[in-house]
Parts: C-alpha cells; sequence; structure tokens
C-alpha cells in the first residue's frame, strides 16, 4: 500500500494536464515524418494521420478510464501490476519508462539538430548539455515544469497556427492528385498509421503523472482528450498545407518538410515562425518526457519491484530525485542511438502499452473488484477494448520484425529485474480475483480492495469523520441466506462485546420496539435502534441479509440492508449524527446496485467508507 511519507504533491490543473499531452505529442511526428511518409503514401498523407489519431482516441480511452480509478505515479505500469500481477507490472513499467524517455530522447536530438544548423554546435554535446537543462527544471519542482509546459504550448499552437493560417490561401488542389502513389491504395493507409503513430505517443505522459493532477476525476479526461483531438486537427490541417503549397519532389523524403515549406513560399519571417514552433515542439516533448518519465522508477521502487531507493524524495516539494536524475541517465545515453531505430521501438513499446491498457480494463471490470471506481468509464465495453487490442496488434506486425526483436529484449530485460528485486513482493492483483470468480476456488485477499479504496479516498478527497471511523472498528456480517428478524437480532447483540452480556435482553427489547414502531427507512432499508443503559456507549452493526428479512408480518422479505444503532443517552448527538449520515448514504441512486454486488464484509464497509455524503 501506498505510505504517504512518498505520495506527491498535487500542482497540475487541466491546462497543465492538456499542455503535457498536448506538448508531448507536437514533435518530430510532425516536423521529422511528414517527408517520409509522403515518399511512402503520397499525398494521402494527411488521411494516414487521421487514422492515426482515431486509434490513439479509441486506444486511449482504457488509459483514462485507469488514471480517473488509480491516479497514481507510474501510469500504465501501476495499473498493470494491480490488474495482471508483478511480473507484468515490472515488464511494463520498464517498457513505458523506456518509450518515454526514448521518445523525448528524440526530440532533444531534433533539437541539437536545429542548434548546429544555426550555431555549428557539435549535436552530440549540445544534446547532452540540453537533457541536463530539462533534468534541471524538473529538479527544481513539477509545478513549475508544468507552468513551462503551458507557456511553451500556448507559442507551439500559435507558431502552428501562423504556418497553417498563412499556407491555406496557397494551397494548390492539383498536389492531390492522384490522392495515392503509385502502387498504394486506401488499404495502405493502415501500415502508413502504424508508420506515424509515434505522433500520438506523448498521452503515456500524463498516465504516469496523474497522482499530481489536482482533480483526476474531472481534469484527466477533459484534458487527454481535448489534446488528443486538438493535435489531430493540427497534424491534418498542418499536412494539407504543406502536401497543398510544397512540390511533390522535394516533399518527398524530407527531414525538415515544414521548414522546407515555410523557406520556399513564406520567406525568412516564415521560416522563423516554424522554425520556433519547432523549438517549442521539441523542448515540450523534453521537458513532458522528463517529467513523466521518472515517475516509472519512482513506482516501482515504492512497490519494491526495483531498489526502494529510487521511490525516495527529497525536500519539501518531495521530489523524486534519485528516479530523475537515472532518467538523465538513460537519456543522454539515447543521444548515440540510431534514430530510426529509436522511432520505430517507441512506436512499438507505445503500443504495446495501450493494449495492456485495454487488458487491464477488461481484467479489473470482471474480477469484481468493488473498489475499482474510475469517474470515466470508456464506452461500448467490452467491444472498444477487444476492438482497441486488435488494431494495435495489427499496427505492431506491420511496423516489421525489428522493432519487435528490440521491445522483446526490453520485455526481457524486465522479466530478469522481477527475478533480481521483486519475485519477493506479495501484490495482490485483479487478475487472481478473476481465476477465483471463474473456478470458484477459494478467496483473494482484501489487499487490493484496500489499496484501491485508499486511492479513491484521496483522489476524491474524502476526510474521515466520526461515522467513518466507527464504520472502521464496527461490525459487518453478510449473510447469504433468508433470515428472520428476532433471530437476527439475537446473533448481532451476540456478536457485538459490549453487548454481549445481555444479549438475550437487548434482542427482546428490540424486537418489541420493532413490533411496535417499523424501523424501514425504505423497502430495501431497515435502521432497528435501541436506547441502551449506561455510559458513553455507542456501537453499529451492520448486515447484508441477501435473501431478505422476514420481519414476521405480511410484508415481503426485501429488505437486504439492516443498520443496528445501540447508544447510551449521553451519546444521543452521535445516534443523531449516525442516522443522517446513513440517510445521505441510502439516497444514492447506486446504493442498491452496489449494495447487492458486494460479497462480502468488507466490500460492504468498503462501499459505505466511500460513499459520497457531506462529512
Amino acid at each position: 500500500m501506498t505510505e504517504k511519507s512518498n505520495q506527491l504533491i498535487k500542482t497540475i490543473g487541466l491546462t497543465g494536464v492538456f499542455s503535457i499531452s498536448a506538448g508531448a505529442m507536437i514533435s518530430s511526428g510532425i516536423f521529422i515524418l511528414p517527408g517520409l511518409a509522403f515518399a511512402q503514401i503520397g499525398p494521402a498523407v494527411f488521411l494516414a494521420y487521421a487514422l492515426a489519431g482515431v486509434c490513439a482516441l479509441v486506444g486511449t480511452l482504457a488509459t483514462i478510464e485507469l488514471a480517473t480509478a488509480m491516479p497514481l505515479a507510474g501510469g500504465i505500469y501501476f495499473y498493470t501490476g494491480r490488474s495482471m500481477g508483478p511480473l507484468a507490472g515490472t515488464v511494463s513499467g520498464l517498457l513505458n519508462w523506456s518509450a518515454i524517455a526514448l521518445k523525448s530522447s528524440f526530440a532533444i536530438f531534433g533539437m541539437s539538430e536545429v542548434m548546429h544548423h544555426f550555431f555549428n554546435i557539435e549535436p552530440v554535446s549540445c544534446g547532452i548539455v540540453l537533457t541536463l537543462l530539462f533534468l534541471l527544471i524538473n529538479l527544481i519542482g513539477t509545478r513549475e515544469a508544468a507552468i513551462a509546459q503551458i507557456v511553451m504550448v500556448i507559442l507551439l499552437f500559435a507558431a502552428m497556427g501562423c504556418y497553417i493560417a498563412l499556407g491555406m490561401p496557397e494551397l494548390r488542389l492539383a498536389r492531390f492528385e492522384p490522392l495515392f502513389a503509385p502502387g498504394k491504395s486506401p488499404a495502405s493507409l493502415f501500415a502508413e498509421a502504424a508508420f506515424v503513430f509515434v505522433s500520438f505517443g506523448g498521452l503515456l505522459d500524463v498516465a504516469s503523472v496523474s497522482e499530481e493532477v489536482k482533480n483526476p476525476r474531472r481534469d484527466l479526461p477533459w484534458g487527454m482528450i481535448g489534446a488528443i483531438v486538438a493535435v489531430a486537427v493540427i497534424y491534418v490541417l498542418t499536412l494539407i498545407v504543406t502536401v497543398g503549397v510544397m512540390e511533390p519532389d522535394k516533399l518527398s523524403g524530407s527531414l525538415t518538410p515544414l521548414a522546407d515549406a515555410a523557406r520556399a513560399y513564406y520567406g525568412p519571417a516564415g521560416f522563423s515562425v516554424i522554425t520556433f514552433g519547432a523549438m517549442m515542439a521539441f523542448v515540450t516533448t523534453a521537458n513532458a518526457g522528463v517529467m513523466a518519465a521518472a515517475r516509472f522508477p519512482f513506482a516501482m521502487g515504492r512497490d519494491n519491484l526495483i531498489p526502494g531507493f529510487f521511490a525516495k524524495t527529497c525536500g519539501r516539494r518531495k521530489m523524486p530525485i534519485p528516479a530523475l536524475l537515472v532518467t538523465g541517465a538513460v537519456m543522454v545515453a539515447a543521444q548515440l542511438l540510431p534514430l530510426e531505430q529509436l522511432v520505430s521501438v517507441a512506436s512499438t513499446v507505445i503500443m504495446l502499452s495501450f493494449i495492456l491498457t485495454n487488458a487491464s480494463v477488461i481484467i479489473l471490470r470482471e474480477s469484481d473488484i468493488q473498489n475499482y471506481r474510475p469517474s470515466f468509464r470508456m464506452p461500448l465495453y467490452p467491444w472498444t477494448p477487444i476492438l482497441s487490442m486488435g488494431l494495435f496488434g495489427l499496427l505492431i506486425i506491420e511496423l516489421g520484425i525489428n522493432a519487435v526483436q528490440i521491445s522483446f529484449a526490453i520485455v526481457l530485460l524486465g522479466i530478469f529485474l522481477y527475478f533480481l528485486f521483486g519475485r519477493k513482493v506479495k501484490l495482490e492483483y485483479a487478475l487472481l480475483h478473476l481465476v477465483n470468480r471463474i473456478t470458484r476456488r477459494g478467496k483473494a485477499r482484501h489487499d487490493l480492495e484496500r489499496e484501491l479504496r485508499e486511492i479513491v479516498r484521496t483522489r476524491d478527497g474524502i476526510v474521515s469523520d466520526d461515522f467513518d471511523r466507527m464504520l472502521e472498528r464496527s461490525l459487518v456480517i453478510h449473510i447469504a441466506e433468508r433470515k428472520n428478524f428476532d433471530e437476527l437480532a439475537g446473533e448481532v447483540c451476540a456478536a457485538i462485546p459490549k453487548l454481549a452480556p445481555r444479549a438475550g435482553q437487548l434482542a427482546l427489547l428490540l424486537c418489541r420496539k420493532e413490533r411496535s414502531a417499523d424501523s424501514l427507512l425504505t423497502p430495501f432499508v431497515a435502521v432497528p435502534h435501541l436506547l441502551v443503559d449506561g455510559n458513553n456507549i455507542f456501537e453499529l452493526a451492520v448486515v447484508k441479509c441477501a435473501a431478505g428479512v422476514d420481519f414476521g408480518s405480511r410484508r415481503e422479505p426485501t429488505v437486504q440492508a439492516l443498520f443496528f444503532l445501540f447508544g447510551s443517552l449521553d451519546r444521543r448527538n452521535q445516534h443523531l449524527k449516525s442516522l443522517a449520515a446513513i440517510a445521505q448514504i441510502i439516497q444514492s441512486p447506486t446504493f442498491e446496485s452496489r449494495w447487492k454486488k458486494a460479497g462480502n464484509a468488507e466490500q460492504l464497509r468498503d462501499m459505505l467508507l466511500l460513499a459520497k455524503r457531506k462529512r
């Protein structure tokens, strides 16, 4: 379970979520890849980007659902670990850490090339210095890094908007004929979408820093979906302009297509604007990447799957400095990797991550984990996650064997790390619950439910009051068969230690009161209560009777939820407060369905502790 001592501070708002997502996506995918993609498919390149954007939107719905349910550092690593187990979590963490770090290194590589072009600075040295600069920004603090990200994304969108506005009047529709290159057809769009999919890889970044989002219930869905849509529109419009204003032979194979178009058709001013935009794109991707990638070793260290040293936070702002430093070291080393290999591996790993998140949603939903409570649920379940996994599987196949082999090597390294550090970790995960549900063999522990309960309480800002504290220590009983009220009252009184010595007498008084005064609040809920002799006595017992309670009257046994209250006269205020809390809980439109779904006493207790009410 997550310790409060090494939780990260919430400093990122909706604008920050949007900026981190958008800034991490707009980079080399639009400033470098279009010329290469045009050489393969022709003017239809903008359709390939649109298709990749649709795939990214469909695939990321699972990530958004998981992020709103478990907004913790590590993002997809954490979701995978809690759904499929620590081995899958270790592999996923390493894959995603590699993907974001390498994608960010690619952005820094692009910046180094620009600096080399203008100032003749040696690219590798420049790349190392820039990596250290972004590392320093993130060491100063997440809030400052997020503010810098917002400013840079505003400037980036302004530059891209200028490029589109200036280029639209210069379009020549003849340059879109024929739409597809020789030998290509609409069926070729799928393969091309796989090639350019890295352009949407920044979506992983926000999931990794979701623990630091102020209001994850609202900000994560709106920020991430808004960023995907905005970036996809920017990509498509930018490519329409680029294809429409450039000669096909100059665009084909160009590594600087937007800069080439700006120089040729908009003069020095246009070239300066788009070069500035490219620099902002590289900066935002690198900055968001350092911020997000460092959260993977932090989260894995917190779960003891790698040395716990990486989960250390330092200073008043609780910055994960060891995780940031090791991420910076990896990015410095990545400056020496071949560029095309870096891009293909990053694309493959990103799509593998989407497959894992969609599988995780299916496992968590089907496992009957009650405290899995996302504020956003992907639509058309289970067809949407199944479709997503199939789409990304085909896209990975289209990328070729080389990228798959390198990704497999990263998987093997993750397995090695798990057996070296993490195999002794006893981590409960949803797949165990799903297996137990299918095989009906025994019951899984409640560790995962408790962990998710605390995550939801932190996410929703729930501060425990007296009623919550009483619930945590109260008697909770789950009964499957039908019960007679008189018999049930005796069992409840006997099970409460303070009442057990006089259980028979109290049960008799409770039954008499029930016959003279109906305790039903609704046909589903009853609140039997009794004033007892003594001082400083107040006890609560919660009972679920799945087959209903027989009150000995002509009423049908529809009552399944019973809240027994026993209190002395001096605790009258506590009695009234408890009645008010119970009344608020049962007014929820989902109360009955959640109550019926709860399969044991701990799930009943958690359901009440997480209920929405005034505290």
